[in-house]
């Protein structure tokens, strides 16, 4: 894993080793039981300390979570990376889906439109902002030959990232960076193309890591993006509205939504030209992108997609759920296990709802350019 390179805290990382333990493990149950069950406990009581019931959670509880992001998102995904990896693999989004299409042929599509968009090749330079476990990188690494910097905030994912780079030969297509995205460690103008998969709504504001990607593009250097927003459909006020942004904001790390508005004004105001901008979720699919939590079995399209709606649907989500209940009743699970499935209940409940009423939508897809002068 020799092509980590972090700006971490050591309290992030001492954090880390403490929670998960040094290496490297795979499969959901050796990684559950293998953490540390009080640091697991401290961290999930942390986490939900930030948020009331939506009824109770006020502008001054959100304007909080804004300010203390960084540990808000890094708790977070301390918690839920191994639940993401069980339902979803290592590329942490959403896609769209065209009829007859099997789900991982779906995500991978996904991510191939958004290389090809950015017309990425070999010999450039490109930042993945907010990489995860670093699936769609090692995907858009072979599918486009370009060099790709993984850059994200938490240890646990890095390491991870690092070694399934290892096991696909990408560990000189690739290095991974730890830091934070709103003050990021790099030089200006060092990248040709920088992208976010849905990860640049953990921001406090777009416009302050929109500027810091400005910053690091090279002129005439293209940012991509799939960005988590709220439609213009979404009225703040309306009680319902609320109910459903705070779900997907508590299920998912999120400080507070936004709306596409919102993020194109913020793309303008840091200097960037808008060279496309679409919902790609409103454009007639007839499978949409929420039906694998949505649990309609009927729109798999092979066996390999049952199972994984068996674990992304209700049904699949309750059992998962029993079964940390068991685990962590015996010892065997860390505490906060069940608490962690419960808040991912929530924000697959909210996400499912938010897409059904148009008021959210997870691939609102834009391409800006830095400007050559």
């Amino acid at each position: 894993m020799s092509n980590i390179v972090s700006v971490s805290s050591t309290e992030d990382l001492a954090f880390a080793k403490a929670l998960h333990g040094k290496d490297v493990k795979t499969g959901f149950l050796a990684n559950l039981i293998s953490k540390n069950k009080d640091v697991h406990g401290t961290a999930t009581d942390d986490y939900l300390s930030h948020w009331k019931n939506p009824d109770a959670d006020t502008e001054e509880d959100a304007a909080k979570r804004l300010g203390n992001y960084t540990r808000l998102t890094n708790t977070y995904y301390n918690l839920a990376t191994d639940f993401y990896e069980y339902g979803w693999g290592t590329s942490f989004h959403f896609s769209r889906f065209y009829k007859g299409e099997e789900f991982f042929r779906s995500i991978a599509r996904h991510e191939h439109y958004l290389a090809a968009q950015m017309q990425l090749g070999p010999n450039m330079r490109v930042l993945d902002v907010g990489c995860g476990v670093g699936g769609p990188a090692r995907e858009i690494a072979h599918f486009s030959g370009a060099h790709i910097t993984g850059f994200n905030n938490n240890d646990y994912q890095l390491s991870r990232a690092a070694v399934y780079a290892q096991r696909e030969g990408l560990e000189n297509q690739t290095v991974w960076t730890k830091g934070n995205f709103m003050e990021m460690p790099f030089e200006d103008a060092t990248y040709d193309a920088v992208y976010a998969i849905e990860a640049t709504v953990h921001a406090p504001k777009f416009e302050g890591v929109y500027s810091e990607i400005f910053r690091v593009l090279k002129p005439g250097g293209i940012f991509g993006c799939y960005e988590w927003c709220m439609t213009e459909k979404f009225d703040e006020s309306d009680p319902e509205h609320h109910r459903i942004a705070h779900g997907i904001e508590i299920g998912n790390g999120i400080p507070k939504m936004r709306k596409t508005s919102v993020a194109i004004q913020a793309l303008k105001n840091v200097g960037f030209e808008v060279v496309r901008s679409q919902d790609l979720a409103d454009v007639g699919d007839e499978v949409k992108w929420y039906y694998p939590l949505e649990g309609d079995f009927r729109k798999a399209q092979s066996m390999r997609d049952i199972v994984t709606m068996s674990v992304m649907s209700g049904i699949g989500r309750w059992t998962t759920t029993q079964m940390c209940r068991v685990l962590e009743a015996v010892g065997l699970a860390p505490k906060g296990s069940v608490e962690v499935q419960k808040f991912l209940e929530t924000a697959a409940d909210a996400l499912v709802e938010g897409g059904q009423k148009e008021l959210f939508t997870p691939m609102f897809f834009f391409l800006a350019r830095k400007p050559l002068a």
